[in-house]
Parts: structure tokens; C-alpha cells; sequence
């Protein structure tokens, strides 16, 4: 029976879905249950991950140090897990830190085309005998060749393996199959698949990922993330046990760790609403969904124009604040018409 790793973002990609807002609380509750269930790898901090809180991206109610203590404490079996992105999280303060508070796995994430500003950050994590795996996101935006290009250079770093990412649910099962399929010809490490569900297609996509060679698969309880969400943990695995993939995780017990966290963790369930489609359509990063809507209120302009308009101008995570200018374009435009 072929063996698929379960990462678990819950307590890092469902912070986008609160403004970062997770207290110490809901951290502990949701690990301990994700622990009890024996989920593989459970990923916890900012929405951009750590060292990224700030205004620009949003503030995180729970300093990175206080959630990775509370969820170490409520991991036994599991194992802790975190995102890096360099340009936010530094070696110094942040890795170093992480590493002292006993995490164990490191995503070091970049845009699809940069894989270059991960390799100081994955070659000293390496170095330190830490699970390290590069990430490439927003992988709409490269052919598969590129990909394959990006992620051999992440393999060079040291990289255990490299996950791609579908920051702006906008892809394909096909999509997928053959850029997946490109990276496992490729290299010789492992690869992954992180879905996001704007066009209802995470799980999918997952199977598809998982069909072109990936071993590793990222799903969220109840899909909790930004935007339309996550692929749907407990339907993911649900899927994944149907079909003859092995996860070595309590069924029951996720399921019960999916049941808290919609009673404890989400505002509400994640679906693929119109923001979210056109998110998808347009190619956008599905963490800017709350941004874009605020926005838009703000300046009194249509959403969906200003996912349009940050498509079109190929804006990628980080850039949260070109949001405002795009918004302030099109009022402007607005005005010159009447």
C-alpha cells in the first residue's frame, strides 16, 4: 500500500482565515487533538508564516515564540512544523528561535520563479539536521519546465523535498498531473501538492498530485483557510483511504479533531463564494480575499475589479499594499468617466 505524509496548516493557513487572530487556547486545542488523531505534521504560525507578522500583511494576535511553545506542548506524536519565507523570516531571529523551541519540520517558501532566496535559508536548516522542504507557490504562473528548473535548485539546497503550492486555487487536475508528473521525473527527492478550493477543485487536485507521483499532500479541518479554503483534511484522507493510500492516521479521531475545530476555530465554513472565484479566475493569492474586500469597501469600487486588476498585474503574496493602489486606480478611473 503506497504511503502519503499528511501535512496539517490548520494553525497556519486557517490563521489567514481569522486575521492571525488564534489565541493560545485554540492553538493547544486544535494540536492536541490533531496530535490524538496522529496526524503526521501539524504547521503552526502567522498566515505568511513566521517572523511575517506586520501591518502590512496583518498583525498576529500570538507572538510566533508563545503559538510554537503551546503546540510543542500538545504535540507528542506529531510533528511541529512551520512555513518560512525569506524576506519575513530571518535566520537569526526567526529560524534559530524555531529550531530552540522544538520544531521539526520547515516549509522555506518563495514565489514559483525565485527558488534562488531560499537557499541560505534551506542549506543552514539542513545543516542543522532539521526536515526541510522548499515550497514553490503560485505555481499558476510557471510552465512546468520552469517549475522543474526552480525546484532542482531547491533539491541542490538540500531540500528533503519540494511541495507546490496552488496559492490561488486556479488550477487544473490536468494542470497538476503534468507538473507534478515533471518534478518527480526530475528529481530525486520527494514531492508534495498544497490545494486551495476556489474553483471546488482541492481534492482533485490532490488525487491528481498524488496520481503523478506526490507523497506528501497538505489539507486543513473543515478546509479552514483563506479565501475559499483549503483541501478538506478529513475528506482528503477519507478519499485517500478509499482509493489504497496509507496515511497511518485515526480516522475517527480526525474526525473529531475536525468537529473542535469547526466549533472552536472557524468563524465559518469555508466556500467557494464569488470573491472566491474570481480570485481564481484572476490568478490572485487566496490570503488577499479579506484584504480586497475591505479594500473595496473602503474606495467604494467592485472587488472583483480589483482581483481582475491585481491579476493582471501579477501581484504575489507580500505585496498586500499594491491592493490599495490598484483600489485607488480604479476610483480614480471611476470618477473620470462621470
Amino acid at each position: 500500500m503506497n504511503k502519503i505524509i499528511i501535512s496539517d496548516p490548520t494553525l497556519r493557513d486557517g490563521n489567514h482565515a481569522v486575521k492571525h487572530a488564534l489565541t493560545a487556547r485554540q492553538v493547544a486545542a486544535y494540536a492536541a487533538a490533531a496530535d490524538a488523531a496522529r496526524v503526521p505534521i501539524v504547521e503552526v504560525g502567522h498566515g505568511n508564516g513566521i517572523g511575517a507578522s506586520s501591518l502590512q500583511v496583518g498583525e498576529s494576535l500570538l507572538e510566533d515564540a508563545e503559538m510554537l511553545e503551546v503546540a510543542r506542548k500538545n504535540l507528542v506524536h506529531s510533528k511541529l512544523g512551520v512555513h518560512v519565507m525569506p524576506g519575513f523570516a530571518t535566520i537569526n531571529k526567526d529560524i534559530k528561535r524555531a529550531i530552540a523551541l522544538g520544531v521539526d519540520v520547515f516549509r522555506v517558501g518563495c514565489h514559483c520563479t525565485e527558488a534562488d532566496l531560499t537557499q541560505r535559508h534551506i542549506s543552514y536548516i539542513r545543516n542543522q539536521a532539521k526536515e526541510v522542504y522548499g515550497a514553490l507557490m503560485m505555481t499558476h504562473m510557471a510552465s512546468k519546465e520552469v517549475l522543474a528548473e526552480e525546484a532542482y535548485k531547491m533539491q541542490s539546497y538540500g531540500a528533503d523535498g519540494v511541495v507546490l503550492y496552488d496559492s490561488a486555487g486556479s488550477s487544473l487536475p490536468s494542470e497538476v498531473t503534468e507538473k507534478v508528473g515533471e518534478l518527480v521525473k526530475t528529481l530525486n527527492i520527494q514531492v508534495g501538492y498544497h490545494a486551495h478550493n476556489n474553483l471546488g477543485l482541492a481534492i482533485a487536485n490532490s488525487i491528481a498530485a498524488v496520481q503523478a507521483g506526490a507523497t506528501i499532500l497538505d489539507g486543513t479541518a473543515r478546509g479552514f483557510g483563506g479565501g475559499a479554503g483549503n483541501t478538506q483534511l478529513e475528506v482528503l484522507v477519507a478519499v485517500l483511504e478509499k482509493m489504497g493510500y496509507a496515511t497511518d492516521i485515526d480516522f475517527y479521531k480526525l474526525l473529531d479533531a475536525s468537529d473542535l475545530a469547526e466549533k472552536e476555530l472557524l468563524k465559518e465554513i469555508p466556500s467557494s463564494k464569488s470573491e472566491s472565484v474570481v480570485s481564481a479566475l484572476a490568478g490572485v493569492f487566496s490570503g488577499f480575499s479579506k484584504h480586497v474586500t475591505r479594500v473595496a469597501q473602503q474606495f467604494e469600487v467592485d472587488p472583483r475589479d480589483v482581483f481582475f486588476e491585481l491579476g493582471r498585474r501579477k501581484v504575489v503574496a507580500g505585496q498586500e499594499d499594491l491592493i490599495i493602489e490598484v483600489a485607488l486606480d480604479l476610483a480614480a478611473r471611476r470618477r473620470g468617466k462621470t
